[in-house]
């Protein structure tokens, strides 16, 4: 069995202020991968002990991030998708193992008044491609903030937030072709019917306390682990971001 968990924690050096080492330790992972650290390198020492550390930083301060901790030395790892335009944010690391890849991503947001959109939906097409290519090797295991609800049922208030940013048509739509090009949203497999179960809430309004928040936080992986799924969950009880931690179990 291999755990892996993905957090997205909107700033390393804030969570790890608000109990970021506690819950590691606890969570006892495999594969942990974190996205939005918002940090640039030799900005934090983490004592991870039995831990290998890979970063990578946004060019641009304070922004984006990602890094992956793994238990095993990885048989090779990799930063961004080969690609320069899509390359300068930090936001995708891949770990190669011997009979899957881990990849962890901060898919960019659409931004207010979807100022951001069309380059999100280069960034989609180029992400699947990239995801493609790899499992034309061995299978893959994605996982991180991907910045999109997908149905009505992955947000509270899905009437009034039609079309915001992370759930316009052109968004989702992009999931479903991501999850139609034969990969398997884990907790949508085991729950297909849950609701009221979120992994981002905002920080206004106490979204938080009343539970209005979205489900934008994922584990995918490709149709042919299907039967290694154990189980999947979403850690709403983990506070220390505006994001909560999700899991997946693999055998």
């Amino acid at each position: 069995m291999k755990k892996l968990i993905s957090w997205n924690v909107n700033g390393l050096r804030a969570c790890v202020g608000k109990g970021f080492l506690d819950y590691f330790k606890a969570a006892d992972a495999d594969v942990f991968c974190i996205q939005e650290s918002k940090l640039q390198e030799g900005q934090i020492e983490l004592p991870l002990d039995g831990y290998y550390q890979y970063w990578n930083y946004a060019k641009k301060k304070g922004y984006s991030g990602t890094a992956l901790f793994s238990k095993e030395e990885p048989l090779s790892v990799s930063y961004g998708m080969g690609l320069e335009e899509h390359d300068q944010e930090g936001r995708v690391i891949t770990a190669e193992y011997g009979d899957y890849y881990v990849v962890t991503c901060y898919t960019p947001n659409s931004q207010n008044e979807l100022a951001r959109l069309p380059y999100r939906m280069e960034w989609e097409d180029a992400f699947l491609g990239y995801l493609k290519g790899l499992e034309a090797k061995k299978p893959v295991i994605f996982c991180g903030d991907l910045n999109v609800a997908h149905q009505e049922i992955d947000l509270k208030n899905p009437k009034t937030n039609r079309n915001n940013a992370g759930f316009t048509d052109q968004e989702r739509e992009k999931f479903s072709r991501l999850l139609d090009a034969g990969f398997i949203d884990t907790y949508r497999y085991f729950y297909p019917d849950a609701e009221g179960v979120y992994s981002w809430w905002s920080y206004r309004f106490k979204a938080r306390e009343k539970n209005a928040g979205w489900r934008i936080d994922y584990f995918c992986v490709s149709e042919s682990l299907k039967e290694r799924l154990v189980s999947a969950s979403i850690h709403t009880e983990i506070t220390g971001s505006d994001h909560c931690p999700v899991e997946l179990v693999i055998a």
